[in-house]
């Protein structure tokens, strides 16, 4: 989902509840991993007001199970999300992992479905470890240190690719093993950089096709020689091209996604003789997200990201054309096909909880197969997002989704928060907004979820207008002329602005306090950037080249001295406004010192900031227990800062 668990809301400004001996307001108890920094006590009455919004829950697919024909989800009964079966549509959700940590993702073998591999990390730390579930105990298949990516089973089901940083905690090099016999586990290809990943087995596990990740626009194929470990490139590597998906065909055909002659990903074969790419179906003017190919390769199930909403259509190979689902405007996620041929997908919009789903490719038939819980609420009521664009300062139109609430039960000019995302290569789609739902529809509060340049879903022009250091406060400038049009909306009291945003959207989130302080009351930003030359010193080692091709390469001077000039820390001078910091601990992606650094310096010019610090968690709150308590601190600065 594109929203983060601890997206800022506002509270009833109602009496608090007193002890009975009347002296001192009952308050929340604050989580045992959290320290509160600054920030107030969270009286029990306000958690109380929003308790109905705090109860609901999504169902992700994961897969399905060869054999049974059951289906795997991901979803959530107790303080983190883990991997439960359902054998039938609407059937219980019976639980099968049972960690303390997050278990979001995990697959049975194929044909025999004997071994069911799943991947955690601890603490939010992102160095995943390979576990086999057996009688709700995970046995460890790999190291226990370094950081693992399990990648593709083979179509036998006899063996599993995955990378590992094992080797000096930098390179991905590529693993193979039988998953039954742990002892088998081998590396088979050692290589430079954090990008690699194994896409799939050819049929007769004689070579296997890689990919290495550079860039949100260039992505490289090989062919892996199963027998002695060499990567052949396919095609020049010289262009700059995303490729995406490579999955065999039943026949051997490589079929993927690339934008290589276009602005969007389309679908194709690839023939590794050449590296070329052939575009095949009807011509999509927008991204082909993620597909998959039927067992019997008699037809192909692929998802288009139409201005951010889920078309899923079923391709012919044989001749070209292609059916659409009938499905609401939503987001669709995890396509995968069954043995037998039923797809199964996640769905979810702004009047329906993350839920699964399946269709019949004969008669196109949607079955649901999860209800997922709203905390008694009537997701229908909810408010559905209308489309915003604007010209930014260059004349780029740039556009986003605009929440408004209900102009009857709540008249007049309304406050709003804008929320950016993260990536910078991620995208603001209108999916369910949860707890938020509780801005909308119980506090009047306007939410605006703007798609800056760089965002994905707009095609490879657009999603490069922010790369390096020189263009990064274009995309800085496109707030601007957001919070200028809004402002001048009738409906919205631009007296009453504010913004938040997680990870890079942190970054734009500081970047707005010092920019836009004049036409913002507070911002609250989330394991956020500071400063992007300490942020690629300390950002884990086997991501930091990942991510200067994004930004830009502290050890260039010329690029160090811009990367200074527009890094928050630099201007904190300027931010006039009370501010709230969100961090994890563990976070490897953007570490915790990021946060340290600025709120040490706002407090240290006279300002305010408030800090909210995860110690069991990484790169966002994934602990419910954590992400609650964290809604409610937020509740309390949106009252004190934004309607005050």
């Amino acid at each position: 989902m594109r929203h983060l668990a601890f997206l800022a809301a506002l509270a009833l400004p109602i009496a608090p509840a007193l002890s009975q001996e009347g002296a001192k307001p009952l308050v929340e108890p604050k989580p045992a991993a959290l320290i509160a920094d600054g920030v107030p006590e969270v009286p029990a009455e306000l958690t109380a007001a929003t308790r109905p919004y705090m109860e609901n829950r999504g169902a992700g697919f994961v897969g399905w199970n060869p054999v049974d024909h059951s289906m795997l989800i991901a979803t959530r009964f107790g303080n983190t999300t883990q991997i439960h079966r359902v054998a039938m549509p609407m059937g219980d959700r019976r639980q099968m992992t049972f960690e303390a940590e997050p278990v979001g993702s995990g697959a049975w073998s194929p044909k025999t479905a004997d071994v069911m591999l799943v991947q955690k990390d601890v603490g939010g730390n992102e160095f995943y470890q390979i576990y086999a579930l057996k009688d709700g105990r995970l046995d460890l298949l790999t190291d226990g240190k370094s950081r693992n990516g399990f990648n593709a089973w083979s179509k036998d089901g006899a063996l599993v690719a995955y990378t590992s940083t094992r080797r000096n905690g930098r390179d991905s090099d590529i693993y193979v093993m039988d998953p039954r016999d742990p002892g088998s586990s081998r590396m088979i290809a050692q290589v430079q950089g954090g990008g690699w990943a194994v896409n799939d087995f050819a049929p007769d596990k004689s070579w296997a096709i890689v990919s290495q990740y550079v860039s949100v626009q260039k992505a490289d194929l090989f062919r892996l020689d199963m027998a002695t470990g060499a990567l052949t490139p396919i095609g020049d590597h010289r262009k700059v091209a995303a490729q995406g998906g490579a999955e065999f065909a039943p026949d051997g055909t490589i079929w993927m996604t690339s934008d290589e002659g276009s602005d969007f990903q389309r679908l194709g074969t690839l023939d590794p003789a050449n590296g070329k790419f052939t575009p095949k179906g009807p011509a999509e003017k927008w991204d082909v997200d993620n597909f998959d190919i039927a067992d019997d390769g008699s037809f192909i199930a692929y998802v288009v990201n139409e201005a951010g909403m889920s078309k899923l259509r079923l391709l012919d190979p044989k001749s070209g054309t292609a059916r659409t689902v009938d499905l609401p405007a939503g987001i669709i996620g995890g396509v995968q096909i069954a043995p037998w041929g039923e797809v199964g997908f996640s769905f979810t919009s702004a009047r329906s909880a993350a839920d699964v789903y399946s269709v019949d490719p004969a008669t196109l038939k949607v079955t649901r197969w999860t209800q997922s819980e709203t905390g008694g609420l009537d997701p229908l009521k909810n408010i559905e997002p209308e489309l915003v664009k604007v010209k930014s300062f260059d004349g780029l139109e740039v556009s986003g989704f605009l929440y408004r609430p209900d102009a009857t039960k709540f008249p007049g000019k309304r406050p709003l928060i804008m929320n950016i995302h993260g990536g910078p290569e991620g995208q603001s789609r209108p999916g369910f907004l949860g707890r938020s739902n509780y801005l909308l529809n119980e506090m009047g509060v306007a939410l605006f979820y703007p798609n800056v340049r760089g965002s994905t879903g707009y095609g490879k022009t657009f999603v490069s207008l922010d790369n390096g250091p020189f263009k990064r406060e274009d995309s800085v400038k496109d707030m601007g002329a957001f919070l200028d049009l809004l402002g001048k909306d009738k409906s919205l009291d631009s007296s009453r602005f504010g913004l938040t945003g997680g990870s890079y959207g942190g970054y734009m989130c500081y970047a707005a306090a010092t920019h836009y302080a004049d036409k913002l009351r507070a911002n609250l930003c989330v394991v956020a950037i500071s400063n992007f030359v300490t942020f690629l010193e300390n950002t884990q080692e086997y991501r930091r080249d990942l991510r200067r091709v994004e930004y830009g390469d502290e050890r260039v001077p010329e690029q160090r001295k811009k990367l200074m000039e527009i890094s928050p820390l630099t201007r904190v001078a300027d931010i006039r406004k009370p501010l709230f910091v969100v961090t994890g601990a563990n976070d490897p992606r953007v570490p915790k010192s990021e946060a340290d650094q600025i709120v040490a310096a706002v407090r240290g010019n006279g300002g305010t900031a408030w800090h909210l610090v995860g110690t069991n968690e990484g790169h966002g709150f994934a602990k419910k227990e954590n992400a609650d308590y964290n809604f409610w601190a937020s509740l309390l600065f949106w009252k004190q800062y934004l309607l005050n």
